[in-house]
């Protein structure tokens, strides 16, 4: 499966497509006037950042405790379920009146089930498509996720205007419910892919054994690590080019389409199992090296452009973690990804703001390109030793020697 046309064609794609473009226009939106209403209420640019993308550093607290349901509950009943969810939560956060500790409250809860609602959406996915088919359609879900963030953030920036906060969150509300009865309309009705009830100690235990091979730790630290630094470049755009810092995320945005689409739709296959992600993570780090020398802002724009390509390097480790998980539990294993991966956006970005405050926003984001670099240099041996993907079994996979960490023998078949 390499084509557009072929990959409309699988019945539920559209339906999935639909859906989490619901879901991400009202995230968006919603987060914004959110933002917008807090900081009227506090007059806290902290508080109203936190009310923005709070709700993202809570899916690692959702990915310690909830995860385990990604797999444990009916796929289009979870995902229908997690929708209302986020359109109660939302209408509740307009209600006039609310606390700004409410407000924190209902937010968290909101985080920890985002954990969930990734696991289940792209664990739904493999099933949906066949394997071959995983890069190109995560590709499409990417570039329409990214598409509909700069659109949601425009519309979620006129709602605020036009409607006032409070009635910008309702409309967040109502694509909530759109989300949902897409969902509910378009996917069919399939079982959990997993048997058991969700619990805390399930979750702990599929962490651990999850964490415990080595070709899957390797993966989710290449998932998490060089990317979330540069992300650490990217919180510091504002601070670096106050009056052009609109300019540099808009051209990042466009180098990440671009990347999404070169690389799930045209990047051949023999080239992806040659070279794997490495190439894709340092181009996505060394053009922001040129940072130190405060280039001017054409030059600056290229290399934001050209370097978020390589957030496409994501796309491969996707596929490749894809290959290194049972079906039983690929939901848990993407929401652990995407969840590590919100975590250490958060953390590189904190870190990348005090470095700055302690040199300059240009030192820092050199810093945290050159760490980038670094990392994705220590990873990329292990990376490349895996070898291609040969009937959904990479060499080197070392599977039959994995801790499970329940205390039960898995069959090699069952790790790969």
């Amino acid at each position: 499966m390499r084509t557009y046309q072929e990959l409309f064609k699988v019945p539920e794609f559209a339906p999935l497509l639909a859906a989490t473009a619901a879901h991400v226009a009202a995230l968006t939106a919603s987060g914004l006037a959110l933002g917008t209403l807090v900081y009227d209420v506090t007059g806290s640019p902290l508080l109203a950042a936190l009310g923005m993308f709070g709700p993202k550093l809570a899916q690692m607290i959702g990915a310690s405790v909830l995860l385990s349901a990604a797999d444990r509950q009916p796929p289009r009943a979870a995902t229908v379920g997690l929708a209302l969810f986020f359109a109660v939560a939302t209408a509740a956060l307009a209600l006039p009146g609310l606390s700004v500790g409410a407000i924190f409250v209902i937010l968290s809860v909101q985080g920890m089930a985002g954990s969930v609602g990734g696991g289940v959406r792209y664990g739904l996915l493999t099933e949906i498509l066949p394997a071959e088919g995983y890069l190109l359609g995560r590709s499409v879900l990417n570039i329409c996720a990214g598409s509909l963030q700069i659109c949601g953030y425009a519309l979620g920036g006129v709602l605020v205007n036009v409607l006032t906060p409070r009635g910008a969150l309702l409309t967040g509300a109502a694509l909530y419910v759109v989300a949902a009865a897409v969902a509910r309309i378009g996917l069919t009705r399939r079982p959990p892919r997993a048997k058991g009830r969700p619990s805390a100690s399930e979750t702990w235990r599929t962490n651990a054994r999850l964490w415990a091979a080595k070709p899957r730790r390797r993966v989710y630290l290449a998932l998490w690590v060089p990317n979330g630094l540069v992300v650490g470049c990217e919180s510091l755009f504002v601070s670096y080019a106050p009056r052009h810092a609109g300019f540099l995320f808009a051209f990042t945005a466009v180098g990440m389409l671009a990347g999404d689409t070169l690389t799930g739709r045209f990047l051949p296959g023999h080239w992806r199992d040659r070279f794997g992600a490495p190439p894709l993570l340092l181009l996505l780090a060394t053009p922001y090296l040129i940072f130190v020398l405060h280039p001017p802002l054409p030059v600056a724009l290229a290399a934001v452009t050209v370097g978020s390509i390589g957030f496409s390097a994501n796309l491969l480790l996707q596929e490749r973690l894809m290959s290194l998980v049972p079906s039983e539990l690929k939901g848990h294993a993407f929401g652990l990804h995407s969840s590590g991966m919100f975590t250490m956006q958060g953390v590189a970005a904190a870190v990348a703001r005090g470095i700055a405050q302690l040199t300059s926003p240009a030192t820092a984001m050199t810093v945290m390109a050159a760490a980038s670099v670094a990392v994705t240099l220590v990873l990329a041996p292990g990376l490349r030793r895996m070898g291609p993907v040969a009937g959904g079994v990479p060499a080197g996979a070392d599977i039959g020697r994995e801790l499970t960490g329940t205390g039960k023998g898995l069959k090699p078949t069952d790790t790969a």
